[in-house]
Protein backbone atom coordinates (compact mmCIF):
# COMPACT_ATOMS: atom_id res chain seq x y z
CA UNK A 1 0.00 0.00 0.00
CA UNK A 2 1.39 3.29 -0.95
CA UNK A 3 2.25 6.25 1.76
CA UNK A 4 -0.60 8.35 -0.22
CA UNK A 5 -3.31 5.05 0.44
CA UNK A 6 -2.03 4.38 4.24
CA UNK A 7 -2.76 8.72 4.54
CA UNK A 8 -6.25 8.13 2.94
CA UNK A 9 -7.30 5.39 5.52
CA UNK A 10 -5.98 6.72 8.32
CA UNK A 11 -8.30 9.80 7.23
CA UNK A 12 -11.25 7.82 7.07
CA UNK A 13 -10.65 5.86 10.68
CA UNK A 14 -10.19 8.93 12.72
CA UNK A 15 -13.21 11.11 10.71
CA UNK A 16 -15.38 7.92 12.17
CA UNK A 17 -13.74 7.71 15.23
CA UNK A 18 -14.74 11.63 15.64
CA UNK A 19 -18.55 10.85 14.68
CA UNK A 20 -18.58 7.92 16.82
CA UNK A 21 -17.64 10.28 19.79
CA UNK A 22 -19.68 12.82 18.34
CA UNK A 23 -22.60 10.98 18.96
CA UNK A 24 -21.85 9.75 22.47
CA UNK A 25 -21.56 13.06 23.26
CA UNK A 26 -25.07 14.07 21.88
CA UNK A 27 -26.63 11.39 23.93
CA UNK A 28 -24.61 12.05 27.04
CA UNK A 29 -26.49 15.64 26.70
CA UNK A 30 -29.77 14.73 25.24
CA UNK A 31 -29.99 11.03 27.60
CA UNK A 32 -31.53 9.83 24.18
CA UNK A 33 -32.39 10.33 20.61
CA UNK A 34 -32.68 8.85 17.64
CA UNK A 35 -30.99 7.86 14.19
CA UNK A 36 -32.76 11.03 12.90
CA UNK A 37 -32.23 13.41 15.34
CA UNK A 38 -28.33 12.32 15.69
CA UNK A 39 -28.01 12.20 12.00
CA UNK A 40 -29.11 16.16 11.94
CA UNK A 41 -27.14 17.01 14.60
CA UNK A 42 -23.82 15.31 13.00
CA UNK A 43 -24.85 16.48 9.52
CA UNK A 44 -24.43 13.73 7.90
CA UNK A 45 -26.86 11.07 6.20
CA UNK A 46 -28.75 9.09 8.15
CA UNK A 47 -27.86 5.91 6.65
CA UNK A 48 -24.08 7.10 8.15
CA UNK A 49 -26.21 7.82 11.27
CA UNK A 50 -27.38 4.83 11.26
CA UNK A 51 -23.80 2.73 10.43
CA UNK A 52 -22.44 4.49 13.21
CA UNK A 53 -24.89 3.54 16.35
CA UNK A 54 -25.04 0.27 15.06
CA UNK A 55 -21.23 -0.24 15.09
CA UNK A 56 -21.89 1.71 18.88
CA UNK A 57 -24.47 -0.62 19.66
CA UNK A 58 -22.65 -3.85 19.18
CA UNK A 59 -19.28 -2.76 21.58
CA UNK A 60 -22.35 -2.24 24.29
CA UNK A 61 -21.18 1.64 24.18
CA UNK A 62 -25.20 2.61 22.92
CA UNK A 63 -28.43 0.44 23.18
CA UNK A 64 -31.46 0.61 22.05
CA UNK A 65 -33.80 -0.03 25.11
CA UNK A 66 -37.34 -0.87 22.94
CA UNK A 67 -37.53 -2.22 19.42
CA UNK A 68 -37.06 0.92 16.77
CA UNK A 69 -36.98 3.12 20.03
CA UNK A 70 -34.51 5.89 20.68
CA UNK A 71 -31.01 5.00 21.54
CA UNK A 72 -28.87 5.92 24.89
CA UNK A 73 -25.71 5.57 26.39
CA UNK A 74 -24.86 1.83 27.15
CA UNK A 75 -24.06 -0.50 30.17
CA UNK A 76 -19.93 -0.61 29.02
CA UNK A 77 -19.63 2.96 28.56
CA UNK A 78 -20.79 3.43 32.14
CA UNK A 79 -18.62 0.40 33.17
CA UNK A 80 -15.74 1.57 31.60
CA UNK A 81 -16.29 5.62 32.77
CA UNK A 82 -16.13 4.21 36.13
CA UNK A 83 -13.12 1.83 35.83
CA UNK A 84 -10.86 4.29 37.25
CA UNK A 85 -12.63 3.61 40.35
CA UNK A 86 -14.56 0.82 40.56
CA UNK A 87 -13.19 -2.56 38.91
CA UNK A 88 -16.17 -4.95 37.43
CA UNK A 89 -15.25 -7.65 40.47
CA UNK A 90 -16.20 -5.14 42.79
CA UNK A 91 -19.83 -5.03 40.75
CA UNK A 92 -20.04 -8.73 40.83
CA UNK A 93 -19.73 -9.44 44.66
CA UNK A 94 -22.00 -6.20 45.67
CA UNK A 95 -24.82 -8.02 42.97
CA UNK A 96 -25.93 -10.64 45.56
CA UNK A 97 -25.98 -8.13 48.63
CA UNK A 98 -28.09 -5.83 46.01
CA UNK A 99 -30.81 -8.41 44.96
CA UNK A 100 -31.31 -9.60 48.75
CA UNK A 101 -31.77 -5.16 49.49
CA UNK A 102 -34.38 -5.33 46.82
CA UNK A 103 -36.38 -8.53 47.56
CA UNK A 104 -35.93 -7.12 51.36
CA UNK A 105 -37.64 -3.61 50.59
CA UNK A 106 -39.61 -4.52 47.37
CA UNK A 107 -37.73 -1.49 45.96
CA UNK A 108 -35.40 -0.64 43.17
CA UNK A 109 -31.87 -1.12 44.14
CA UNK A 110 -28.95 0.78 42.20
CA UNK A 111 -25.42 1.05 42.89
CA UNK A 112 -23.61 4.97 41.64
CA UNK A 113 -20.46 6.32 41.08
CA UNK A 114 -20.02 10.21 40.77
CA UNK A 115 -18.34 10.93 37.09
CA UNK A 116 -18.03 14.34 36.16
CA UNK A 117 -20.38 16.06 38.87
CA UNK A 118 -22.88 13.51 38.38
CA UNK A 119 -24.04 10.60 39.80
CA UNK A 120 -23.77 7.35 37.26
CA UNK A 121 -26.40 4.52 38.09
CA UNK A 122 -24.63 1.25 36.67
CA UNK A 123 -25.78 -1.47 38.16
CA UNK A 124 -29.54 -2.71 39.26
CA UNK A 125 -31.87 -5.08 41.26
CA UNK A 126 -35.46 -4.90 41.35
CA UNK A 127 -37.69 -5.97 44.07
CA UNK A 128 -40.87 -7.71 43.43
CA UNK A 129 -43.00 -3.87 43.98
CA UNK A 130 -40.76 -2.54 41.73
CA UNK A 131 -41.60 -4.63 38.72
CA UNK A 132 -43.30 -1.51 36.85
CA UNK A 133 -41.40 1.31 38.08
CA UNK A 134 -38.50 3.03 35.58
CA UNK A 135 -35.03 1.80 34.60
CA UNK A 136 -32.22 3.53 36.26
CA UNK A 137 -29.36 2.09 34.22
CA UNK A 138 -26.97 4.24 32.55
CA UNK A 139 -28.81 7.10 33.74
CA UNK A 140 -27.02 10.22 34.79
CA UNK A 141 -28.75 11.92 37.62
CA UNK A 142 -27.15 15.10 39.48
CA UNK A 143 -25.43 14.89 42.89
CA UNK A 144 -27.19 17.27 45.10
CA UNK A 145 -31.07 16.04 44.15
CA UNK A 146 -30.56 12.45 45.22
CA UNK A 147 -30.10 10.30 47.80
CA UNK A 148 -27.07 8.20 45.85
CA UNK A 149 -25.21 11.69 44.73
CA UNK A 150 -25.35 13.15 48.50
CA UNK A 151 -23.88 10.34 49.68
CA UNK A 152 -21.22 10.85 46.80
CA UNK A 153 -20.88 14.42 47.68
CA UNK A 154 -20.77 13.78 51.40
CA UNK A 155 -17.43 12.01 50.85
CA UNK A 156 -16.08 13.46 48.49
CA UNK A 157 -13.05 15.96 49.58
CA UNK A 158 -13.56 18.68 50.51
CA UNK A 159 -11.98 20.64 48.27
CA UNK A 160 -13.41 18.80 44.86
CA UNK A 161 -16.96 18.86 46.87
CA UNK A 162 -16.41 22.91 46.82
CA UNK A 163 -15.39 23.19 42.69
CA UNK A 164 -18.71 21.14 42.30
CA UNK A 165 -21.06 22.98 44.40
CA UNK A 166 -19.37 26.30 42.90
CA UNK A 167 -21.13 25.20 39.49
CA UNK A 168 -24.66 25.69 40.94
CA UNK A 169 -27.47 23.72 42.58
CA UNK A 170 -30.20 23.69 39.92
CA UNK A 171 -34.12 23.13 41.04
CA UNK A 172 -36.02 19.57 40.19
CA UNK A 173 -38.80 20.23 42.46
CA UNK A 174 -40.04 22.60 44.98
CA UNK A 175 -37.78 20.17 47.55
CA UNK A 176 -34.93 20.56 46.22
CA UNK A 177 -31.93 21.61 47.78
CA UNK A 178 -30.45 24.43 46.40
CA UNK A 179 -29.32 26.70 48.84
CA UNK A 180 -24.96 25.59 49.38
CA UNK A 181 -24.90 26.33 52.96
CA UNK A 182 -27.98 23.86 54.22
CA UNK A 183 -26.49 21.25 51.31
CA UNK A 184 -23.21 21.68 53.29
CA UNK A 185 -25.12 20.91 56.54
CA UNK A 186 -26.83 17.98 55.28
CA UNK A 187 -23.65 15.96 53.63
CA UNK A 188 -21.98 16.28 57.17
CA UNK A 189 -24.93 14.79 59.47
CA UNK A 190 -25.17 12.22 56.24
CA UNK A 191 -20.61 11.41 56.92
CA UNK A 192 -21.88 11.06 60.24
CA UNK A 193 -24.91 9.18 60.81
CA UNK A 194 -23.85 6.85 57.31
CA UNK A 195 -26.78 7.66 55.00
CA UNK A 196 -28.38 10.19 53.23
CA UNK A 197 -32.29 10.50 52.13
CA UNK A 198 -34.10 11.83 49.11
CA UNK A 199 -37.77 12.91 49.44
CA UNK A 200 -38.84 14.14 46.18
CA UNK A 201 -35.87 16.34 44.93
CA UNK A 202 -35.59 14.99 41.76
CA UNK A 203 -38.64 13.89 40.78
CA UNK A 204 -42.13 14.61 42.75
CA UNK A 205 -43.18 11.59 43.80
CA UNK A 206 -40.22 9.66 44.58
CA UNK A 207 -38.26 8.73 47.59
CA UNK A 208 -34.77 6.77 48.19
CA UNK A 209 -32.18 6.28 50.51
CA UNK A 210 -28.36 5.78 50.22
CA UNK A 211 -25.21 4.71 52.10
CA UNK A 212 -21.74 4.63 51.17
CA UNK A 213 -19.95 1.45 50.37
CA UNK A 214 -16.05 1.68 50.82
CA UNK A 215 -13.05 0.05 49.62
CA UNK A 216 -10.11 -2.14 51.51
CA UNK A 217 -8.66 1.54 51.92
CA UNK A 218 -11.35 2.76 53.04
CA UNK A 219 -12.59 5.00 50.01
CA UNK A 220 -15.72 5.29 49.61
CA UNK A 221 -16.30 3.54 45.99
CA UNK A 222 -20.13 3.86 45.47
CA UNK A 223 -23.08 4.73 46.86
CA UNK A 224 -25.85 1.78 46.97
CA UNK A 225 -29.61 3.18 46.77
CA UNK A 226 -33.20 1.31 47.53
CA UNK A 227 -35.57 4.20 45.39
CA UNK A 228 -39.47 4.15 45.17
CA UNK A 229 -42.68 5.61 44.76
CA UNK A 230 -43.45 8.21 47.86
CA UNK A 231 -46.70 6.39 48.28
CA UNK A 232 -44.56 3.32 49.48
CA UNK A 233 -41.40 4.80 50.48
CA UNK A 234 -42.86 6.82 52.86
CA UNK A 235 -41.43 9.36 54.95
CA UNK A 236 -42.29 7.43 57.92
CA UNK A 237 -40.80 4.21 56.36
CA UNK A 238 -37.44 5.68 54.97
CA UNK A 239 -35.46 5.38 58.49
CA UNK A 240 -36.14 1.87 58.52
CA UNK A 241 -34.94 1.39 54.69
CA UNK A 242 -32.28 3.26 55.20
CA UNK A 243 -31.00 1.07 57.92
CA UNK A 244 -31.50 -2.49 55.33
CA UNK A 245 -29.22 0.15 52.81
CA UNK A 246 -26.83 0.62 55.44
CA UNK A 247 -26.28 -3.40 56.68
CA UNK A 248 -26.13 -3.61 52.72
CA UNK A 249 -23.86 -1.25 52.09
CA UNK A 250 -21.73 -2.35 55.28
CA UNK A 251 -21.78 -6.27 54.24
CA UNK A 252 -20.17 -5.63 50.36
CA UNK A 253 -17.54 -2.98 52.10
CA UNK A 254 -16.75 -6.18 53.99
CA UNK A 255 -16.90 -8.38 50.60
CA UNK A 256 -13.89 -5.52 49.21
CA UNK A 257 -12.01 -5.55 52.07
CA UNK A 258 -12.76 -2.38 54.36
CA UNK A 259 -12.56 -3.67 58.12
CA UNK A 260 -13.92 -0.74 59.89
CA UNK A 261 -11.47 0.87 62.67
Amino acid sequence: MSNRSRDASTTVTVQAVDRAVDVLEFLARRQSAGVTEIAAALDVHKSTAFRLVNALAARGLVEQREPRGKYCLGFELIRLGGAKRLQPDMITLANPACERLAEEVGETVNIAVSDDGMAVNIAQARGLAAVITQNWMGRRTPLHATASGKVLLAFTPPRERAELLAAGLDEFTSSTVTNVAALEDELARIATQGYGLASEELEVGLNAAAAPVRAADGSVVFAVSASGPSYRLTPERLPDVAKSVIDAATEISWLLGFLPP
